[in-house]
């Protein structure tokens, strides 16, 4: 460890790195973040690296994936790197072999297997351990899944790459090698795949499958998780779902990887450290190949690429700056297995398009289907509309109204969703019951007063008591109010005959059959010309009066309802052609429109009318009067409630005196002269609501 320079003023220090820069023009200086100890795990994994580079690919099937199992802990050594493809540079260093050897509770887990299983369509990757073991999964890069199991170990013969592309499903390969001090298995699997990792006992399996749609895709995500001997509170078997970029869209294609620097919304650097990095004038091809070597990757760097780099960088992940290099000359970078490629964005975006463009030519759509989608309480010409949306170009939607059947042609996917949209639409329309409720008190209250007096005086030389003048000699004096109509009911005739009473006074109270009651006297002299006749009559009338009219209806939502109960009452009518009778209606009148709401509200819109003749007062020709009540309303009620949607109270009350004037303002004796009448009339009317949703678990399903 030092400080090593090249001819050239190039400069690294904190490892073993040959100036492979030699030739270039500037200052680099480059120093690792890690102790001693790091820096050793730093080596080793540079060599694991190179060796796994260096590997060349295996096309293993199944039966042979079992044979090698059985010969794994029997092979030692290290597998010899090959030759590195040209234009690819590699680290040097060198690794002890991993050695192999019981598992106890104190030694790390230790990978025993590796394994690809693709039949009967399920497709899985299987990491047999010693033990249980944390591990982590994360997608870094479209098409490129990698799991980690850190501290983990992973004997010589389990370095390797599977490769599976000859299964024709989503993984392609499997690759299997240390990094860092812990172990990582990665996968190069279609971008339009998703990984499950998921712990079963000491075994880690991760299940590749077809992609969620666009619309729950996340565009990057990872899972950490762990075994349930190493996670304490974990249950049964625990799995963490990764879903591909949702901007993926169909037909996928699998065969690039293509990394745009810059585009990742939020990107993730997970490579060492560099802690100081200052590079002038330098060509970008040295620079690449410097941090290659330095990072321990594989860089294959197209002929077309060119530029120079002149940058300060201080605390850094390695991809990081690598990041910064390509976004600052146009460049992309293309991750296929453990080789990175760094070409032109305009070159990797033409060979993107031409595997999309052959996608496109080799796509087989697949085959139409028809269905028949029954409708049972809408209509299907209500729902077709809704459905013709979801179709795609190949497909159709029509309507039998004869047997309310949606008729859809498309493809099965699209089916499906189109029959799920009508039976989510389809469900029973809301029935309401609304209960109008007409509460109507009536109270009354009379009293009449009523007093009659009168007489006849008689002097005279007949009658025995003249006035002893010439002139009047005769004087007759009696009351003058009496008349045919006045009632005398109380008095009797001392002269004999019908009662001439001769009422000076007649107030009489409106007494009779069943109202009220009268009391008369009557006083005469002995010569009987001389008579006094007195009546008193009182009334008293107390009444209350409930009317209570219920109409009810039972309509669905959104639709009016109507109901009324009265009586016609005819009328005359006299005109140009003669008299003619016609009616007029007092009736009992709801018209209603609910709405269900989705919190089990309805809203309504009322209208109630109440017309009812009143025989107590009529027309010229004895015809009635009609009373009227009526109201209109918007409201909300909660299903079940009642409400109160209004109403009219009323009061009329009089008092009335009937006296002679002067005399029956005499206090005490003024009563003699006048009569008096109390009335007071009271009206109550409310109006009550109560609408109930008859089918609100299937309808509104609450």
């Amino acid at each position: 460890m030092g400080d090593h320079s090249g001819k050239h003023g190039i400069r690294w220090r904190g490892s073993s790195i040959l100036p492979a820069v030699a030739g270039s023009v500037g200052l680099i200086v480059l120093a690792w973040t890690s102790e001693a100890t790091s820096q050793a795990d730093g080596r080793a994994t540079a060599a694991s690296d190179t060796e796994e580079a260096s590997t060349p690919r295996r096309r293993l099937t199944q039966e042979e994936l079992r044979q090698q199992r059985a010969e794994q802990w029997r092979r030692a050594g290290r597998v010899s790197p090959a030759a590195s493809p040209a234009g690819v540079t590699t680290p040097a260093a060198n690794s002890p072999p991993a050695s192999v050897s019981a598992s106890s509770p104190a030694e790390p887990p230790r990978v025993e297997d590796v394994r690809f299983r693709g039949e009967g369509g399920q497709q899985q990757v299987v990491i047999d351990l010693t033990r249980a073991a944390d591990y982590s999964l994360e997608q870094h890069a479209p098409g490129r899944w990698v799991l980690e199991l850190p501290g983990a170990v992973i004997p010589e013969p389990l370095v390797r790459t599977l490769d599976v592309s000859s299964f024709a499903g989503l993984v392609e390969a499997v690759h299997s090698y240390r990094n860092d001090g812990r172990v990582r298995v990665a996968l190069d699997v279609s971008v339009d795949a998703r990984v499950v990792a998921r712990a079963v006992g000491d075994r880690i399996v991760l299940d590749v499958g077809a992609s969620a749609p666009a619309s729950t895709a996340a565009a990057s995500a990872s899972a950490v998780g762990s075994s349930p001997a190493a996670a304490p509170s974990a249950r049964g078997t625990q799995a963490v779902v990764i879903q591909a970029a949702a901007s993926r869209a169909a037909p996928q294609v699998s065969t690039l990887d293509l990394d745009v620097p810059g585009e990742q919304r939020r990107a993730r650097y997970t490579g060492r450290r560099i802690q100081d990095l200052d590079v002038r004038d330098l060509d970008i091809r040295d620079f690449l190949r410097f941090l290659a070597e330095a990072a321990g990757v594989n860089i294959v760097v197209d002929n077309d690429v060119e530029g120079s780099v002149t940058l300060r960088l201080r605390d850094v992940p390695w991809d990081e700056a690598l990041d910064v290099v390509l976004r600052a000359n146009g460049l992309a970078m293309v991750r296929r297995g453990h080789v990175i490629r760094i070409a032109k964005q305009e070159t990797l975006d033409a060979e993107l398009k031409a595997v999309l463009d052959r996608r496109e030519q080799l796509y087989v759509p697949p085959p139409l289907e028809t269905r028949l989608i029954p409708v049972s309480y809408a209509t299907a010409g209500e729902l077709s509309p809704r459905a013709e949306e979801l179709i795609t170009d190949r497909g159709s939607v029509s309507v039998d109204a004869r047997t309310n059947v949606i008729i859809a042609t498309d493809e099965r996917p699209v089916l499906d969703q189109i029959e799920e949209l009508v039976r989510s639409l389809d469900t029973q329309t809301p029935q309401v019951l609304i209960e109008a409720r007409i509460v109507e008190a009536t109270s009354t209250y009379a009293r009449e007063v009523g007093i009659q007096w009168g007489g006849d005086f008689i002097s005279s030389s007949a009658t025995g008591n003249p006035t002893g003048l010439v002139w009047p000699n005769s004087i007759g004096l009696a009351g003058g109010a009496t008349d045919q109509s006045t009632p005398t009911m109380g008095l009797t005739s001392i002269r004999g005959g019908q009662a001439n009473p001769n009422f000076a006074v007649n107030l009489p109270a409106a007494v009779g059959t069943g109202a009220g009651g009268a009391l008369g006297l009557t006083l005469g002299s002995v010569a009987n010309n001389a008579n006094l006749n007195i009546r008193l009559s009182a009334l008293e009338d107390t009444g209350t009066l409930r009317i209570i009219s219920s109409p009810r209806i039972l309509t669905l939502d959104n639709r009016e309802a109507h109901i009324e109960q009265g009586t016609l009452i005819p009328y005359s009518q006299i005109s140009a052609q003669g008299v003619q009778t016609a009616f007029q209606e007092a009736k009992l009148n709801l018209t209603v429109t609910p709405h269900v709401t989705a919190d089990g509200g309805v809203l309504m819109k009322i209208k109630l009318t109440r017309d009812e003749p009143d025989f107590s007062q009529t027309g010229a020709r004895g015809d009635p009067t009609i009373l009227k009540r009526e109201a209109e309303t918007e409201l909300l009620v909660m299903d079940g409630r009642t409400a109160v949607i209004g109403g009219i109270y009323t009061r009329n009350s009089g008092l009335n005196y009937s006296q002679i004037p002067l005399l029956g303002d005499i206090p005490v004796i003024g009563w003699l002269f006048k009569s008096r009448t109390d009335s007071d009339r009271r009206s109550e009317l409310l109006i009550f609501i109560t609408p109930r949703i008859v089918n609100r678990a299937e309808s509104i399903g609450r």
